[in-house]
C-alpha cells in the first residue's frame, strides 16, 4: 500500500510546474504574433489572438495567487488545464492559418504532459479532443498569414496529412512518454522499497551498538555489586542460615547478569574477526535454508571447493538476498531445490536451483526489473495484488549485487525443467582481512 501511494503521489502535476510551462507557451505565442506581425508585416487578426493569449495570463495569474505553488493538482484538474490549453491553442491557430500553420505541432504538447502526469484514460480522453480540435482546424480556418501579392494555397490532401501525422505522432509519443514514466516511477518506488529493507538492517544494527553500549555502562555497578555481596558473604553470621542462602543467591544472580552482559556486549563488536561476525559458507547456507524446511519441499545442498573453504564477514544484505531467492526456489519448485556452493582462490559461487515450471521465455531477459509478473505460485498464501509483480527478486538482486556479486538467472537444459540462479562474488569482497590472512597463514 505504501508503494501504491507513492506512485500516485509521485505522478500529480504540481501547479508551480504546470504554470512555469505555460508563462513559457504563453511568451512564445506573444512573440510570434509580434513577430509575424510587426516584423514581417503579415496581416491577421493580431487583436483578436491577443484576447485569447491574455485570457491565458489572467487564468495564469488566478492560479498563481489563488493557491500555493507546493499544491499537487488532481488528475481531473490537470486535466482539464490542458484541455484548455489545446483549445486556447486551437483558436490561435484557427485565426493565423489552421493546420497549415507549422505550429500545430504544438498541439502534442499538452497530450505527452498529460502521458507522462496522468492516468491512461484522461489522456485518451485528451488526445480525441486533440484530434476533434486539429479534425477542424483542417476544414474551417483563416488564411495563413503571407504576403499579400502572393496566395498560399494548400490541397485538402496536405492538410489531411498533418492531421494524420498529428493523430499519429500523439498516439506513439504519448504511449512512449507513459511507459518510460510508469517504468521510472516503478523502479523509484522498488528502490524505496529496497531502501527500506537495508534501512531495517541498519536499525538491527544500531540495536547492537545499543546493546553493547548498556552493557558497557552497567558492568561497572555490577561489579560493585558482586564485589559488596562477596564481603557479606564473609562476614555473615553463620547462626543465620536464610541470610547465608539470599546472598548465595544474590551472588548467583549478579554472576549471571555477568554473562548475560558479556553476550550483548559481543553484539556490538566491530571487529570483523569477532565470533560473531565470521560465518562459514556451511553456516550462511543453513540460516538461509532453515526457515524454508517447512513446506513440504526437498532441499539438497552440495559444496566443493579448490581452496580452504571461505571465512564469511557477516552480511545482512547477503542473508536477505540468499533468503529471498532460496524462499523463490521452494516456492516455485515441485518438489525439490538443489544449492550448490563451489569455490575458488579468487571467487566464491552459489547457485539455486528449483524443479518447478521455470522462468517464461517472454520475461526471461528482464529478470530482476521491479514490478515484472512472473511465475504463478500456490504453496504461500499471498496478497494478489503483491503476488507475481517481481519485487522481490529486484531487492534481492540489488542487494546482492551491492555486496560485489554478480547474479544471473536462467532455466535449466531441457528435458528437465526450473529456474536456476547464479551468485557469483569475488572472494575478497566477501572474506574480511583477518580471515583471509588466517587462510594464507595456513596454506604456508
Amino acid at each position: 500500500m505504501t508503494i501504491v501511494n507513492y506512485d500516485y503521489d509521485s505522478r500529480r502535476l504540481r501547479m508551480e510546474t504546470l504554470l512555469m510551462l505555460r508563462w513559457v507557451a504563453i511568451a512564445g505565442q506573444a512573440a510570434a504574433c509580434i513577430g509575424v506581425y510587426f516584423l514581417l508585416g503579415f496581416d491577421f487578426p493580431v487583436g483578436l489572438c491577443f484576447v485569447f493569449i491574455i485570457a491565458s495570463a489572467t487564468l495564469n495569474i488566478g492560479l498563481r495567487f489563488g493557491s500555493p505553488s507546493s499544491l499537487r493538482l488532481g488528475d481531473l484538474e490537470a486535466a482539464v488545464l490542458l484541455g484548455y490549453d489545446i483549445i486556447q491553442l486551437g483558436f490561435l491557430l484557427y485565426l493565423t492559418g489552421g493546420l497549415t500553420n507549422s505550429f500545430a505541432m504544438l498541439f502534442l504538447t499538452p497530450v505527452i504532459i498529460s502521458a507522462v502526469s496522468l492516468p491512461s484514460k484522461l489522456t485518451l480522453l485528451l488526445g480525441i479532443v486533440m484530434v476533434a480540435v486539429a479534425t477542424l482546424l483542417t476544414v474551417e480556418y483563416f488564411p495563413l498569414p503571407w504576403y499579400p501579392d502572393e496566395k498560399l494555397t494548400f490541397p485538402l490532401l496536405y492538410r489531411t496529412g498533418v492531421w494524420a501525422a498529428l493523430a499519429l505522432s500523439a498516439g506513439f509519443i504519448g504511449i512512449y512518454a507513459a511507459r518510460v514514466a510508469d517504468e521510472a516511477r516503478l523502479l523509484a518506488a522498488a528502490l524505496a522499497a529496497t531502501e527500506l529493507v537495508l534501512e531495517r538492517e541498519q536499525h538491527l544494527s544500531q540495536l547492537d551498538g545499543l546493546a553493547a553500549a548498556a552493557a558497557h555502562e552497567l558492568g561497572t555497578p555490577l561489579a560493585t555489586i558482586t564485589l559488596i555481596t562477596k564481603e557479606l558473604q564473609k562476614t555473615a553470621p553463620e547462626n543465620a542460615p536464610a541470610l547465608r542462602e539470599d546472598l548465595a543467591l544474590l551472588a548467583q544472580e549478579a554472576a549471571r547478569c555477568r554473562e548475560i552482559l558479556g553476550k550483548l556486549a559481543s553484539l556490538g563488536e566491530q571487529d570483523q574477526s569477532a565470533v560473531m561476525n565470521i560465518l562459514s559458507i556451511d553456516t550462511l547456507i543453513e540460516e538461509v535454508v532453515e526457515p524454508q524446511r517447512e513446506f513440504g519441499v526437498e532441499v539438497e545442498i552440495s559444496k566443493t571447493g579448490a581452496s580452504a573453504a571461505p571465512a564469511l564477514a557477516r552480511n545482512p544484505a547477503i542473508l536477505y538476498g540468499l533468503g529471498n531467492l532460496v524462499e523463490n526456489a521452494v516456492d516455485f519448485a515441485d518438489s525439490r531445490v538443489k544449492i550448490d556452493a563451489w569455490w575458488s582462490p579468487n571467487y566464491v559461487t552459489i547457485s539455486i536451483q528449483d524443479d518447478g515450471p521455470g522462468f517464461s521465455p517472454a520475461i526471461l531477459d528482464r529478470l530482476g526489473d521491479p514490478y515484472l509478473r512472473g511465475r504463478p505460485t500456490g504453496r504461500r498464501t499471498k496478497n494478489d495484488a503483491e503476488s507475481g509483480l517481481g519485487l522481490g527478486l529486484f531487492i534481492a538482486k540489488t542487494l546482492l549485487e551491492r555486496s560485489g556479486a554478480t547474479v544471473e538467472a536462467s532455466n535449466v537444459s531441457p528435458p528437465r525443467t526450473g529456474a536456476l540462479v547464479k551468485i557469483t562474488w569475488p572472494r575478497a569482497a566477501l572474506e574480511p582481512p583477518a580471515a583471509r590472512a588466517k587462510i594464507a597463514q595456513q596454506d604456508k
